[in-house]
């Protein structure tokens, strides 16, 4: 037996590269590749192995190579001149020969190996679609069921493979269980153990909020509303500056909707919380003040060089401006990309009373002096 017939296996590849676009020399190339590591293993071969597959019938042909050389040093890597020139009539010195081999039992063997290697192929090329869309799913909102929700991850069924949200990607309110339907945010998608893809989703991203905006607000899915920053604190608070280029709309307005609509449904997916939306201005003193909200202010003087703002505001409405633990003047600040001061009148009139004492004490000084 020097060959093994197998036109399944050909009639198998040809459909493969059909309808599944794996081509079939990459599959014989990677078939053979196998054989010789199944023959070495089987067989306990110190040889070099070389496996052919006829493309057109699927024979297979086992292979010894061997140098041609003058003195033989080891048998199973050379072979004398004399010797080769019953195999090959033009052999000489320095040529590398292939020898047929006759392996019993090795049809089975190849016919097994063979259909191993289709198979991890076939798996192969599924996870690199899925791999492949997923990966041009990153940054959109996925829906999943949540396998498991114990030890601190969680698991989504997303259909066709699974999705990890870490402790850190989970909103801290929340609490999820199984079979429970929730959306999120892909983050990124990797290849795990055995190339299996991953994808990593988070709740807690700003981004998952600029796209449930989107998703709801159509004004801003079309383009006519600009979300241009947003800041979060996962579970309690975000901000949401939107602009406008057409003076006829209203960016606030379009994504709070009549009654609240549209807003509260961004609300109900984030489980209650809270989301100020705020309208963009290129002007940093009233897109500062703007992003304080629900706080009232009297006053900002900026310096654009340090992106440094220093605010007042009434008396009664510095706690509100500041936020429980600092909540609303941070977020401000991330909002804005700007360190801000915040103060309150009379703070602020403390301030420059101290000021100017402090420089009417240098003036007497210099005066004695």
């Amino acid at each position: 037996m020097k060959t093994i017939d197998n036109k399944e296996l050909v009639m198998a590849m040809d459909e493969l590269e059909k309808e599944r676009g794996i081509e079939k020399a990459y599959l014989l190339k990677s078939i053979e590749d196998a054989l010789v590591v199944a023959y070495k293993k089987n067989f306990d071969s110190a040889e070099n192995v070389k496996v052919v597959m006829e493309e057109s019938t699927g024979q297979i042909h086992v292979y010894s190579q061997k140098e041609v050389v003058e003195n033989v040093e080891n048998d199973n890597l050379q072979i004398s001149e004399e010797l080769a020139k019953k195999y090959d009539k033009k052999a000489e010195v320095g040529d590398i020969i292939n020898i047929e081999l006759a392996p019993k039992d090795f049809g089975r063997i190849a016919a097994q190996t063979a259909k191993q290697v289709i198979m991890q192929k076939i798996r192969e090329v599924e996870r690199n679609m899925i791999f492949t869309e997923y990966n041009d799913r990153k940054g959109e909102i996925v829906s999943g069921i949540v396998q498991k929700a114990e030890g601190g991850t969680v698991v989504l069924d997303l259909g066709k493979l699974e999705g990890i949200m870490p402790l850190k990607e989970q909103i801290p309110t929340e609490k999820y269980k199984v079979n429970d339907k929730i959306k999120a945010y892909v983050l990124s998608v990797e290849k795990g153990l055995k190339g299996i893809p991953q994808v990593l989703v988070s709740r807690t991203a700003p981004d998952f909020v600029r796209k449930l905006f989107e998703f709801e607000i159509p004004e801003i899915y079309e383009g006519l509303i600009e979300i241009k920053s947003v800041s979060r604190d996962a579970g309690n608070r975000s901000k949401v500056a939107v602009y406008s280029t057409n003076p006829d709309i209203d960016p606030v307005g379009s994504c709070v909707g009549q009654k609240g609509i549209r807003i509260q449904n961004i609300i109900n997916e984030l489980n209650g919380e809270k989301i100020d939306v705020i309208e963009w201005s290129e002007d940093p003193a009233t897109f500062i003040s703007a992003a304080l909200l629900p706080a009232q202010v009297m006053a900002v003087d900026v310096k654009e060089e340090e992106k440094f703002a220093q605010v007042i505001v009434p008396d009664d409405q510095l706690s509100l401006a500041i936020g429980k633990s600092g909540q609303n003047a941070r977020l401000a600040a991330r909002l804005v990309k700007w360190k801000i001061d915040i103060k309150s009148e009379s703070q602020f009139r403390q301030l420059l009373e101290y000021n100017e004492k402090m420089e009417n004490e240098e003036k007497e000084e210099g005066n004695e002096e």
